[in-house]
């Protein structure tokens, strides 16, 4: 039994990943051996990644029994040919322009305090505020936990001294 994947993208030359392993450049045809579904990332300059779940399905010759047959009993040998063709979008690019202006907003946001927290509408109309981040006291440091003293399990199988925690709930 011979099991091959073939896999195609418009334009050619993109590199293939199946389950974050590479396995070449489109056109690329390459052999698996267990049927379900797959992870396909394809990955070229100047076009967007494309990342898609895909699943092989097996074919009806190799469904539990009829495997045992197809592959013992049939004298000639079966081919299973799988196919993916994609087809890649080129990248958007943005113009310098209106990058820099939204990042001198973002900037202005900062400055202000509004980048700290989303804006949340109010809840009886008027503007939209902006919720300042909650701090954190960092006078006193975190507790540790303890656990109160309990008495375990009591029995020969435990010594003596495992029979109750001390006070303070750390065992000897």
């Amino acid at each position: 039994m011979r099991r091959r994947l073939t896999i195609r993208s418009r334009p050619a030359g993109a590199r293939v990943y199946v389950d974050d392993h590479e396995i070449g450049t489109t056109p690329v045809s390459h052999k698996f051996t267990y049927y379900g579904g797959r992870k396909i990332r394809l990955v070229k300059d100047g076009y967007e990644t494309l990342t898609t779940n895909r699943t092989i399905r097996m074919p009806w010759y190799q469904v539990p029994p009829l495997d045992f047959f197809s592959e013992n009993v049939v004298p000639m040998d079966l081919h299973d040919q799988h196919t993916l063709d994609f087809t890649l979008q080129p990248q958007v690019v943005v113009p310098s322009g209106q990058l820099l202006g939204r990042a001198e907003e973002l900037r202005r946001q900062a400055r202000q305090g509004a980048a700290a927290g989303p804006a949340v509408p109010a809840m009886q109309g008027g503007a939209p505020r902006v919720m300042s981040p909650t701090r954190i006291p960092t006078s006193t440091p975190p507790q540790p936990m303890t656990y109160p003293a309990s008495p375990l399990p009591s029995g020969p199988a435990l010594p003596r001294r495992l029979q109750t925690l001390p006070s303070g709930g750390r065992p000897l």
